[in-house]
């Protein structure tokens, strides 16, 4: 009986134990095929798993640009004299005004010039007495001329009287420059303007007594025409001289209090760089009828020294800097977002002339950070705030499509509908 029972229970491990080994075959199969059909399902880019992005967008455009040098410039007449006495006198008038606008040569003080005007008169009479001893000494050599023709005086008298009559003639010549050098001392008596321009402060009064060394009378300063003088990087000398050579460049002066601006032309550049600063030394000339520009004021100043033809000209905004360098983000034929590195030529304003890019292509604007390459977008349009536009791209999957599963759940793989749920199954099983 005891023989019996201990087969029984022999018997019934050995069932057992071949049930469990088939058991575990199958979910081992099971499994494998599981993970194999996990490991064979396509694994989305990290752009194309998510939404598709409301972004901005403007077209590139091609146009010719100037390049422009910009740079802080001072107002500087083309002409300014103070207008100082050359000898010491009284003046007697002022016959200006301040601020009055004067014509080249017009009067503007008159000086004490009686002692002048006298010595004017003396030399003169000086002049018409030796005039006279002049006349009578060509009168006697005529004489002496006829009697040495007759044989009454020797040819030495002759000549005594014909020296006589050149230190004469020489005596005239001397008074008449006596004469000039009392007119050139009577002439600054009277002070005129030296240049055409606007009148200063005036600093002296009918009365007042004025010296050479002095103080100025009056400082004159040419208004029009007008020049901005300015500083320019060593580095951009070489493009400076070439728009000198080429006639003188437009340059374009801002007024900083009305926001107006001014076109004047490139005039001189200096014959050496400042060793302190690194900069040279340029000035442009203005018109300057209207008197916008006046002496020692600040203008921004822009100057045009070179043209890039048939430039693509985008937004700078739509520059992004990544660590390989400037990229923007272009939006291609299927709505989606394709990284395109460029390179910056010039920068101006709110523009950029790059390379890279071309002319009628769409670049990103606003959105661009939260794009990853292959990202799929929405344009919205400048005026609307987001999410209307043309769609780009397929939105998120649909209900029952498939499922995105967590990482912990198999590294996101996409598993078909059907699979997905025989998969929950058996992992519920096991």
């Amino acid at each position: 009986m005891n023989k019996q029972v201990v087969a029984g229970l022999a018997v019934a491990v050995v069932i057992a134990a071949g049930g469990y080994a088939v058991f575990r075959g199958k979910a081992g199969a099971d499994a494998a095929s599981g993970g194999a059909a996990a490991a064979s399902a396509p694994v989305p880019t990290a752009g194309a798993s998510g939404p598709p992005v409301s972004v901005s967008t403007v077209a590139v455009q091609q146009r010719d640009v100037d390049v422009i040098l910009e740079a802080t410039g001072t107002v500087a007449a083309l002409n300014s004299v103070d207008v100082r006495p050359q000898v010491a006198s009284v003046i007697t008038r002022v016959h200006i005004k301040e601020g009055q606008f004067v014509r080249a040569g017009e009067l503007l003080f008159t000086l004490d010039a009686r002692n002048d005007e006298v010595n004017v008169t003396k030399a003169r009479a000086q002049l018409a007495k030796d005039q006279a001893a002049l006349a009578d000494a060509e009168r006697q050599l005529a004489r002496s001329k006829d009697l040495f023709a007759q044989n009454f005086i020797s040819q030495g008298a002759v000549d005594t009287n014909q020296t006589l009559v050149e230190s004469a003639r020489a005596v005239v010549a001397a008074d008449r420059a006596a004469i000039e050098s009392a007119q050139v001392g009577l002439s600054y008596t009277r002070i005129v303007a030296p240049t055409a321009g606007r009148a200063g402060a005036i600093n002296v009064y009918a009365g007042s007594t004025v010296q050479p060394g002095g103080n100025a009378l009056v400082t004159i300063t040419q208004l029009d025409p007008i020049a901005v003088a300015f500083s320019l990087p060593q580095r951009n000398l070489g493009a400076a001289l070439a728009t000198l050579r080429a006639g003188g460049g437009a340059v374009t002066a801002l007024l900083p209090e009305s926001g107006k601006t001014v076109v004047g032309k490139l005039q001189f550049v200096d014959n050496a760089v400042d060793a302190a600063s690194g900069t040279v030394r340029v000035k442009a000339e203005f018109a300057n009828k209207d008197e916008r520009l006046w002496p020692g004021a600040f203008v921004t100043v822009r100057l045009a020294v070179q043209t890039l033809p048939g430039a693509s000209v985008i937004p700078q905004a739509a520059i992004i800097q990544s660590p390989r360098g400037p990229i923007v983000y272009v939006v291609n034929v299927e709505s989606k977002a394709v990284a395109r590195p460029v390179v910056l030529v010039y920068a101006s304003g709110e523009d950029a002339a790059v390379t890279g890019v071309k002319p009628g292509e769409r670049v990103v604007v606003d959105g661009r950070q939260n794009l990853r390459p292959g990202s799929a977008v929405i344009e919205r349009g400048p005026a609307d705030g987001g999410g209307r536009g043309r769609r780009g791209g397929a939105g998120p999957p649909a209900s029952g499509a498939g499922a995105v599963l967590p990482a912990a759940s198999g590294a996101g793989a996409v598993l078909p509908a059907s699979a997905s749920g025989a998969a929950t199954g058996r992992a519920t099983a096991a």
